[in-house]
């Protein structure tokens, strides 16, 4: 009876500490899971928002109301996360603290990294190129094939494909030959200084009103730009839409040679005078 009564006592004492425990700690840890979950439901809503809002923004990429977004939510949650922990009596401002600081060495750590990052929302935001766009920049040249916010996907004109890191393309020059939805073709072609300027002028003019793709607002220009050692120089400026850039370029030059070898209009080769002086 006396072992009965020790093991009783005993058990007594253990219900007696748990419900201290339960007394003491259990409105903080129902508190700090109510918290949770508020911050859980919070964080979610705030992304579906800030995604709903972000997306009603022409300018604003998907990849850039997905980031955006994402990062809205983490930042509910780490509140939600720091509100809890006050809520046990952490020194919070210590937690913080130690927080940003290691943000801090990270961001040192990746800091090529966090640059390419930048740079790649600051592309998705002012669009100076987009997928399919034929572009030149950081030493390169080719059609984009993919943006993501860390690099630039492209293949070059030999089919070669290729990453730039968005920071190289943001801090650098980008021309965009895609970008406009027409195109100027130039072209420099030199007659002999004995061929009839006029009828050359009107020979390309003529060739250019046949192309359909040749725009005739503006309409095309052609003028002598000047005289060479061996051949009087006209330019050939006319305006197409911008697909059609190299094949205008390409029919329109062969078209002006075919044509003045058989008008009589020749292209003359270089050459030098030579005078022989006798003793």
């Amino acid at each position: 009876m006396d072992s009965t009564q020790q093991i009783s006592k005993e058990l007594q004492n253990i219900i007696d500490q748990v419900m201290t425990v339960i007394t003491t700690y259990g409105l903080d840890v129902l508190g700090a899971v109510t918290i949770l979950i508020i911050g859980w439901i919070a964080a979610g809503w705030s992304k579906r928002a800030t995604a709903s809002a972000l997306s009603r923004i022409k300018i604003v990429d998907a990849m850039l109301t997905s980031f955006f977004s994402s990062m809205v939510q983490y930042a509910v949650l780490a509140f939600a996360v720091v509100a809890m922990l006050d809520r046990f009596g952490v020194e919070t401002t210590s937690f913080v603290a130690v927080i940003g600081a290691a943000g801090l060495a990270i961001g040192f750590a990746l800091q090529g990294t966090l640059s390419n990052v930048a740079a790649g929302v600051m592309m998705l935001l002012f669009r100076p190129y987009k997928v399919g766009d034929f572009i030149e920049g950081a030493g390169m040249s080719g059609t984009v094939k993919a943006l993501s916010l860390f690099t630039t996907e492209m293949a070059t004109g030999d089919n070669i494909h290729i990453f730039i890191p968005n920071a190289k393309l943001w801090g650098d020059c980008i021309r965009n030959f895609s970008h406009n939805p027409k195109r100027r073709v130039d072209l420099l072609i030199g007659i002999g200084y004995g061929d009839d300027i006029d009828q050359a002028t009107d020979i390309i003019k003529r060739l250019s009103a046949q192309d359909e793709r040749i725009h005739t607002d503006p309409e095309p220009f052609v003028e002598v730009s000047g005289l060479g050692d061996s051949s009087v120089d006209l330019v050939v400026r006319v305006w197409t839409d911008t697909p059609n850039y190299w094949p205008v370029k390409f029919a329109l030059t062969k078209a002006i040679k075919q044509t003045f070898d058989k008008e009589g209009v020749s292209f003359p080769f270089p050459q030098r005078d030579v005078h022989i002086h006798q003793a």
